[in-house]
């Protein structure tokens, strides 16, 4: 699901169907949640356990993305 967050950055859909799977906790957050909640128009259905979004809430752990950016940049100032 979180590609098509990406994918659709800011679209909405009528239905959205987010799953909350407790085996990938790295996509447990609450920024991630908060993104299907918006994109919903209509109507939401979370697929998962009560506990797993009661951890999503909780959750406010952004990730750093590793993207190489700041390593490349670095490299092109010293070049």
């Amino acid at each position: 699901m979180q590609l098509q967050y990406i994918r659709h950055n800011g679209s909405e859909f009528d239905v959205v169907i987010m799953l909350a799977p407790s085996s990938a906790p790295m996509l447990l957050t609450r920024n991630l949640l908060y993104t299907g909640i918006t994109r919903a128009k209509k109507l939401l259905i979370i697929v998962g356990s009560e506990r797993v979004v009661d951890y999503m809430i909780q959750n406010v752990d952004s990730k750093k993305r590793n993207t190489g950016l700041e390593f490349k940049m670095r490299q092109i100032g010293q070049e």
